[in-house]
């Protein structure tokens, strides 16, 4: 893969040993080319980049797949696999328990199988979501913004297939960084 900025590897490597603090990618953020909203059409698989963020690990362990935007009106957020990881799902953001403490003790590839489970009550064919490009940190680039939740996803381009997003939500005391990457 070739990227914008070449520390985006070793950065992203290094999150996943638990050794990126919030500032270190908040600077990898700032450091990266805005987003067109046009460009983030079709399905993205998600990665997490924990930054020591209350919701690190949880995304994994519920077998998030990562995001689909049929049009800049027409977004799905929360894309899960099914159980087989055959096939994905979309999840209705107002479905899911924001701000729900789960231990990371606890943060297992078992919850998984309760979204799976859950499904009939999670999923949704409704778009919840909407692309627009809004000014975050002084640079204007395409963000997700939820129908029904106070939050907005800001995407930098780290390369053609690889973008860096951070979820702004309100009541957060940092951001909550994830990989978008274009299969």
């Amino acid at each position: 893969m070739t990227t914008v900025d070449p520390s985006f590897d070793d950065l992203h490597s290094r999150a996943h040993r638990g050794g990126v603090r919030t500032d270190e990618a908040l600077a990898l953020f700032d450091s990266l080319p805005a987003v067109r909203p046009e460009e983030m059409l079709g399905e993205w698989r998600g990665d997490e980049f924990p930054t020591g963020h209350p919701m690190d690990g949880l995304l994994r362990a519920t077998g998030w797949a990562g995001k689909r935007f049929d049009d800049v009106d027409h977004v799905h957020p929360l894309m899960f696999w099914n159980a087989g990881r055959t096939d994905t799902f979309a999840v209705d953001p107002i479905r899911v328990p924001m701000g729900l403490p789960i231990p990371a003790a606890v943060r297992r590839p078992w919850l998984h199988r309760v979204i799976t489970t859950g499904r009939l009550l999670l999923a949704t064919s409704r778009h919840t979501a909407r692309l627009r490009a809004t000014e975050y940190r002084g640079v204007s680039s395409a963000t997700m913004i939820y129908d029904a939740r106070p939050i907005n996803d800001v995407f930098r381009r780290v390369s053609e297939t690889t973008l860096l997003g951070l979820m702004d939500h309100r009541g957060d005391t940092a951001p909550y960084f994830f990989v978008l990457h274009r299969p």
